[in-house]
């Protein structure tokens, strides 16, 4: 892997959305985003004061747009933040993680309401109705519920980011997670692609778990959402 190729991942949702993904994106070359049916996820081309103009003309109402960028946003007026804060990009192949006692199955378009109510429960990040179209989406059921999933997002070049990675509380610590994350990073590999995930710098617990599969972090990014103010 060379430098010139891991620098894709420096911004990635600019990266997908003119790479692997540019089919869904939405606006022009100054600006950037995922329908916001999948995802808020929008990003510019520099930082300048058209580029957000630009973005700011693909946002309606209250809608949102959060950026993944390597320094923090000094946003402009017109503009209000919504989050903002690091997060760590983490690269590598997680280790197998074999479940003795449950089945790991691929979720599809029936089980939107499933996983928008496991998402709500457990907020592993944004989650809208359409996005699981974004990749695959492997979960565990118990009882007929849906108690743990993991899928696929961003996709800059030939990388692809592993995210929605939530198991329900009364389910946990059954390695659920870990499972789901080596098998999502094992269908990633078999297309020939590079997983990675990003985990807010304050969730200890998620970093070390990566860790413990065998992650490592490549570098902090900076999450900021906003949306236009009046």
């Amino acid at each position: 892997m060379s430098d010139s190729d891991l620098t894709l991942l420096d911004r990635p949702i600019w990266s997908a959305l003119t790479t692997r993904q540019r089919h869904l994106a939405e606006g022009g070359p100054q600006a950037l985003r995922y329908p916001v049916a999948m995802t808020p996820f929008a990003d510019m081309a520099d930082m300048s004061a058209a580029s957000f103009a630009a973005l700011g003309d693909l946002l309606s109402g209250s809608q949102v747009a959060a950026l993944f960028t390597p320094e923090p946003v000094d946003v402009p007026a017109g503009f209000k933040v919504v989050i903002a804060g690091p997060c760590e990009q983490m690269i590598g192949s997680p280790a197998d993680s074999p479940l003795r006692d449950a089945e790991i199955v691929t979720l599809g378009a029936a089980d939107v309401p499933a996983m928008m109510a496991l998402t709500a429960l457990t907020k592993p990040g944004p989650f809208a109705l359409r996005t699981h179209e974004l990749g695959t989406f492997l979960g565990i059921r118990a009882g007929g519920q849906l108690v743990a999933m993991a899928g696929e997002r961003m996709k800059p070049g030939h990388f692809t980011e592993m995210t929605a990675v939530c198991v329900h509380p009364d389910h946990r610590g059954r390695g659920y997670a870990q499972a789901l994350l080596a098998a999502i990073a094992r269908q990633i590999e078999a297309r020939g692609e590079i997983p990675f995930l990003h985990v807010l710098s304050n969730n200890a617990s998620a970093i070390a778990l990566y860790q413990r599969q065998g992650m490592t972090i490549r570098r902090c990014l900076h999450v900021t959402a906003l949306m236009k103010q009046g």
